[in-house]
């Protein structure tokens, strides 16, 4: 099981929240977000921040990393080490079924991720039979997508997805992610896309709209 950060807004959360860091970040990275996220007629959630286990990776000389997989090349129909990304979704459902366990139903889990951690998140629903509650991708693309009709299993598709990039983002181009948005909305996924005049990062605006749409998640259970 992955080392987390964890993050209680009442003392008996009723949802979970798991969000994936991206390349060379921790689990820490997006605790400090929480506040900044929730709204005070919010139930009870726990926020699972995980650590990515340390690789090396190959675009950065191979320097050991947290990192959800190695990236192998700069054409991103091909970029993710794919061995990599299997096993990281492998580790997501550990942590999903420890939430279960905890008493937390998949109906009641949300998962999110930035980047590459994003990028994990959007492989993981296309293979889940459980739906969760939906599918958080920031600054990410979906590995793989030229596969993904293949790998879509029954059910995923009743999972909504909220993805949100920035237009200036150097390091995932705005027409990657758009495609990928594209490719999970023609598969039937309901896809809310936000697009701001950003960089490869959050902003205020768009925790914004994720809680908004956060809200509509609670307001449907």
């Amino acid at each position: 099981m992955l080392e987390t950060v964890e993050q209680e807004t009442g003392a008996v959360p009723e949802w979970s929240v798991i969000w994936l860091h991206g390349l060379g970040a921790d689990g820490h990275d997006f605790a400090p977000i929480v506040p900044e996220l929730v709204r005070p007629q919010w139930p009870a959630i726990r926020f699972v921040f995980p650590h990515a286990p340390k690789r090396p990776v190959s675009i950065n000389n191979g320097m050991p990393m947290r990192a959800w997989y190695d990236i192998v090349s700069m054409d991103f129909r091909s970029r993710a080490d794919a061995t990599g990304v299997a096993e990281s979704v492998q580790q997501l459902e550990a942590l999903i079924a420890r939430e279960q366990a905890r008493g937390i139903p998949a109906s009641r889990i949300v998962l999110a991720g930035f980047s590459q951690g994003g990028a994990i998140i959007l492989s993981a629903g296309l293979k889940r039979s459980e739906p969760v509650a939906g599918l958080v991708a920031l600054s990410t693309y979906l590995p793989e997508v030229d596969a993904a009709p293949s790998q879509l299993v029954d059910g995923a598709t009743s999972q909504p997805v909220f993805m949100a990039h920035g237009s200036a983002d150097p390091v995932i181009p705005l027409a990657i992610a758009e495609h990928s948005a594209q490719v999970l909305t023609t598969l039937g996924f309901a896809v809310q896309w936000q697009r701001y005049p950003m960089a490869h990062q959050v902003c205020g605006e768009e925790i914004h709209a994720l809680g908004d749409w956060l809200q509509a998640r609670f307001a449907q259970a």
